[in-house]
């Protein structure tokens, strides 16, 4: 009977029961993927919306112009950031999240205040492929960086 306990001490395979507390890697592995496919969502926003400062000529509108050029920056700076891959950037990456989260939420609600009425003094008509590409962008973003940071939070508490 001691052979065995040692045998077990020693043992680097893990007993079924342990297996299951294996699970917070698989929770890290996918908290990584939600947080690379939201920097990908953030980053293509931002290049939207830089394609349209310079393609539809938004950079000669006063206020929209630079706003767009703005959303480009922040989008970049947060997209590269959350792509990162860091342990010690974990709270980094909740900020630079939420910015994301903001970024396409703001950018979601003012192209549709846009559309049905003046927004800085300028009005957008019509649902062109690059506004279809920033909506889904949009959308992606928040659910993805959403479900990132949710399961974050799970994951931290999983952690002994």
């Amino acid at each position: 009977m001691s052979q065995l306990r040692e045998r077990t001490r020693r043992s680097t395979r893990p007993v079924p029961d342990e297996v299951v507390l294996s699970e917070p890697r698989l929770h890290r592995r996918t908290a990584g993927s939600l947080r690379v496919l939201g920097a990908i969502a953030v980053i293509v926003v931002g290049a939207v919306h830089l394609e349209q400062y310079f393609a539809v000529h938004f950079n000669v509108v006063p206020v929209i112009g630079p706003l767009f050029l703005l959303n480009f920056i922040a989008a970049a700076v947060i997209g590269l950031g959350l792509l990162i891959p860091h342990v010690r950037m974990r709270a980094l990456h909740v900020v630079l999240a939420l910015g994301g989260i903001g970024l396409a939420a703001t950018s979601f609600v003012f192209l549709f205040i846009s559309e049905h009425r003046p927004l800085f003094g300028f009005q957008d008509d019509g649902f062109r492929a690059t506004i279809i590409i920033a909506l889904a962008a949009e959308a992606a973003a928040v659910l993805l960086l959403a479900a990132y940071l949710a399961l974050g939070e799970s994951e931290s508490g999983l952690q002994p």
